[in-house]
């Protein structure tokens, strides 16, 4: 006879944020947007798709770009685009990487762990 608890499993779920004196510094939400950003080429259509006001994406990203030192974003050139800067990509990908390593240390720890769920 099987367990009632048997093919249920407990998942660790997380959410990671890096900051500095208690002011955040980048995280999943301003990861989306600068995804958002290199995938319409705009800030106002990036906030749009987050459905957030334009003012507050913007306040977002300077405010990043500040903390961390660095511009995360250029106007193109031709006029009236905005592309991620070189340093905005570098952010994106270790921001990937610790992600990634994050959810396979948690999905390894979680199967260690024989935590009863009950539903």
């Amino acid at each position: 006879m099987t367990s009632p608890q048997a093919g249920k499993t407990v998942r660790i779920k997380h959410k990671i944020w890096f900051e500095k004196n208690g002011e955040v510094l980048f995280g999943q939400g301003r990861s989306e947007l600068l995804r958002a950003i290199a995938e319409y080429g705009s800030l106002n259509s990036a906030a749009k798709k987050l459905n957030m006001s334009y003012r507050a994406a913007w306040g977002r990203l300077k405010a990043s770009e500040e903390r961390l030192g660095i511009k995360l974003v250029q106007m193109d050139a031709a006029g009236g685009g905005m592309r991620l800067t070189k340093n905005a990509k570098e952010l994106l990908d270790k921001f990937d990487r610790f992600e990634m390593e994050t959810e396979k240390f948690l999905k390894s720890i979680s199967r260690k762990l024989h935590l009863p769920a009950k539903t």
